[in-house]
């Protein structure tokens, strides 16, 4: 375990439909209650629980994990544990512009921005709220300006929907700092409507960009990192892609999620968690903690994207805007 995604909060202003379709998640969906969503102070004892056991990267997540108020006070308690190397935060964005100063302030290492268009009319028929493009990109250019960078751009692909944004996202950020990361359509949960004639894969998505840019594979900075990382050969940046469908990678998983109620899984595919929350306010010291968390890690078992790749395994699944990506 070196990586630990916290999901601050199940609730969005987006409804994408690979994630929260709004047919399901619509006005009379019912989020978690507000004592039930984890307290500052209790994300703040899980991580350090965490990074005792030798989590190095933090990630905080959602639902859009900048509706929760006040979050650069739990970024802040958290840029203060040594131990962390890389404090991050994934966001549509759509918030970001305005609070980008002060996320940075708080001491947050690195941002990636979920943008699965350029255009607007695609973009906002995924974002299915209205949504235009060009508040995105001000909110990249916010976290930027603010020293938080360089920022990262998650795109998730689905053929049908976007795949013409492959080339679109390649051409806009070549040349700069800003890494795209191309996403198969995952069937994460089990409303998004996933269907696998929709996943366009990586090695499709690496060809259509080569044949216009040409692109070679570059060793991956760590084991277990999720994106598999292509340069450009002209030297103008590099791109990943994330291939947990075509090409899954379970035995190198080094990461763990918290949902916002507290609840630990081991696997974005899980369907069940482990109540940290119940440990904490039933008095749990910090030892008691961290061997929950460890016994927990060490006895996990899940390879749900091989199964799936062996065709044998259909079962209840998390929602991802309840764990976070």
């Amino acid at each position: 375990m070196r990586d630990l995604r916290v999901s601050v909060t199940d609730r969005c202003n987006f409804r994408c439909g690979y994630c929260m379709p709004k047919e399901v998640f619509g006005p009379d969906h019912a989020f978690l209650a507000r004592p039930e969503v984890m307290r500052f102070d209790e994300i703040e004892r899980i991580v350090r629980a965490a990074v005792s056991l030798g989590v190095r990267k933090v990630r905080l997540t959602g639902g859009e994990p900048l509706v929760r108020r006040n979050l650069e006070e739990l970024v802040a308690a958290l840029a203060a544990i040594d131990g962390i190397d890389d404090l991050t935060l994934t966001t549509n964005a759509s918030l970001l512009a305005p609070k980008a100063r002060a996320l940075a302030d708080a001491g947050l290492h690195r941002i990636t921005v979920s943008l699965d268009a350029l255009d607007d009319a695609t973009f906002m028929r995924m974002n299915a709220v209205g949504f235009p493009v060009s508040r995105v990109l001000d909110g990249i250019a916010a976290a930027e300006a603010a020293g938080i960078g360089p920022v990262k751009v998650n795109s998730v692909i689905r053929r049908g929907v976007n795949e013409h944004a492959v080339k679109d996202l390649a051409e806009r950020f070549r040349g700069t700092d800003t890494t795209v990361r191309f996403i198969e359509f995952m069937d994460v949960g089990t409303t998004n409507g996933w269907r696998l004639e929709e996943v366009v894969p990586a090695a499709e998505i690496v060809s259509t960009i080569s044949a216009q840019w040409p692109l070679e594979a570059v060793p991956s900075d760590y084991r277990g990192e999720v994106a598999r990382r292509y340069r450009y050969l002209d030297g103008a940046g590099e791109i990943g892609v994330i291939s947990s469908v075509s090409d899954p990678f379970c035995g190198d998983c080094t990461r763990a999620r918290l949902s916002a109620d507290g609840q630990l899984f081991t696997c974005l595919f899980a369907s069940s968690g482990h109540d940290l929350r119940g440990l904490l306010r039933g008095g749990a010291t910090d030892a008691d903690l961290a061997d929950a968390l460890g016994t927990i890690w060490m006895g996990r078992d899940d390879r749900y994207s091989e199964l799936r790749a062996l065709e044998t395994v259909d079962r209840p699944r998390v929602e991802m805007s309840f764990i976070g990506g």
